[in-house]
């Protein structure tokens, strides 16, 4: 069922899809491999996000956020038809928790956005981000930016969120659409990852 949801989201949508691929032969590209392989193990989550001994902890944080990136990118994407400007007026998470958007060019200021706009301004955002040589470097010899593991944690922070809102506001989809094991596991994958580096304030956590 997940499988079909993918696959009309690639034909109804675009704008959803895996955006950033690691290229075969580098040593991201095997590290990545090796965290998949780490998955489909059937090992403990808790385990599998653990860094792999004597690899890069910038190089094992750069594959995950990618990877995350392109996974809740689908999530979304499979049920963004439900959430529309009409029914999510406002980003947030339940009655408690509103998200405004700011970046450094169009939004200087905390800005109120309706949950589909401020999905499409943080996909955008982040593949500006994962696309730049400066602030996630691919050639062999390049080191990582001072900043990176901060860019990181702004990241992975909203993409949490894009787990709040789904979870609160869209959870009967999920389970209409059978994708709940599928979006649950990927949960709990982000979930160990984030607090095993300490890479989300706590109090982002709140919410769910």
């Amino acid at each position: 069922m997940m499988a079909l949801c993918l696959k009309q989201v690639f034909n109804k949508d675009k704008t959803f899809r895996p955006r950033k691929k690691f290229e075969p032969g580098t040593q991201r590209f095997e590290l990545y491999k090796k965290a998949q392989a780490s998955l489909k193990s059937g090992l403990d989550l808790k385990t599998v996000v653990q860094l792999p001994p004597g690899e890069s902890i910038n190089d094992w944080i750069a594959v995950h956020v990618v990877d995350f990136f392109n996974r809740i990118n689908l999530i979304y994407g499979t049920m963004s038809e439900y959430c529309t400007e009409k029914s999510c007026p406002i980003m947030s998470g339940g009655l408690k928790y509103e998200y405004r958007w700011q970046d450094d060019s169009k939004y200087k200021k905390p800005t109120k956005l309706s949950a589909p706009q401020y999905m499409c301004m943080l996909m955008d955002w982040i593949e500006m981000l994962i696309n730049n040589e400066d602030i996630f470097p691919t050639r062999i010899g390049v080191p990582f930016p001072k900043q990176f593991q901060q860019v990181c944690t702004k990241i992975l922070t909203r993409l949490f969120r894009v787990f709040v809102h789904v979870y609160i506001h869209h959870f009967d989809s999920i389970i209409n659409m059978g994708a709940e094991a599928h979006v649950n596991t990927c949960y709990k994958h982000f979930y160990y990852f984030i607090r095993e580096f300490s890479l989300v304030d706590h109090r982002e956590l709140e919410p769910l």
